[in-house]
């Protein structure tokens, strides 16, 4: 059984999530409400959570306060599920310490994958397997990318579309569907935005940017 408090004021939001994780699968998850943020937070302080799915905007205290505050004394996996697209956001969001950020409107099945997998690797029942492509290596564990023995580093946006391309090693992958991923279901993301996002990652990537191809009209792929 895992216990989620789920930190969010639209009552319709609160409702469909509560309704799908329970019903999903019987007697493994519990949801606990807070309207607001510092109910959130008082909440976190009083009990003990397997994952804490937030909203940014918020009444009282926002989001990306509350997660502050939870980083100081826990480890508990944070989950923003927000409206807020902006890439400044995203990063605010990884740089305070969440585990996941996901843009609304979101599927709730994905929503519900990404919260088990969240739960189950904080807690040690999962390990991914590291991704290799060539000289690059991508770590899910711990979102550390490797290009010929050496660290680099990648925005959020770049993390996810090189995730994504290495996964699917060798098959392309539509420009509208790496958006879909990265950005958000109906984020409405320009495609021309990803495409400058995949010349800063082939920037990166130094010598090993030859491992991203462009497959035209149709999108990218990753391979040897």
């Amino acid at each position: 059984m895992y216990r989620v408090l789920l930190v969010e004021d639209d009552r319709n939001i609160q409702e469909l999530i509560e309704n799908y994780f329970t019903k999903k699968e019987k007697d493994v998850f519990i949801i606990d409400i807070a309207d607001n943020g510092q109910i959130g937070l008082e909440m976190a302080y009083e009990n003990t959570y397997d994952l804490i799915l937030l909203d940014v905007m918020l009444p009282e205290v926002d989001g990306f306060e509350v997660c502050r505050e939870v980083r100081r004394d826990s480890d508990v996996p944070i989950m923003f599920i927000t409206a807020r697209v902006n890439e400044s956001d995203i990063l605010n969001g990884y740089a305070l310490g969440c585990d996941d950020y996901v843009v609304k409107p979101f599927p709730l099945p994905v929503l519900y994958e990404k919260a088990n997998a969240l739960i189950k690797r904080s807690k040690g029942l999962v390990r991914s397997k590291i991704l290799t492509v060539g000289n690059l290596s991508l770590n899910p564990n711990n979102g550390i990318v490797m290009c010929s023995g050496e660290e680099i580093k990648l925005t959020a946006r770049e993390y996810g579309i090189l995730k994504v391309l290495m996964e699917n090693k060798g098959r392309i992958i539509s420009r509208e569907k790496l958006v879909d991923i990265v950005w958000g279901y109906n984020s409405g993301t320009d495609e021309r935005v990803l495409d400058t996002h995949i010349r800063n990652l082939r920037k990166a990537l130094g010598n090993e940017r030859k491992l991203i191809k462009t497959a035209i009209r149709r999108g990218y792929k990753i391979e040897e």
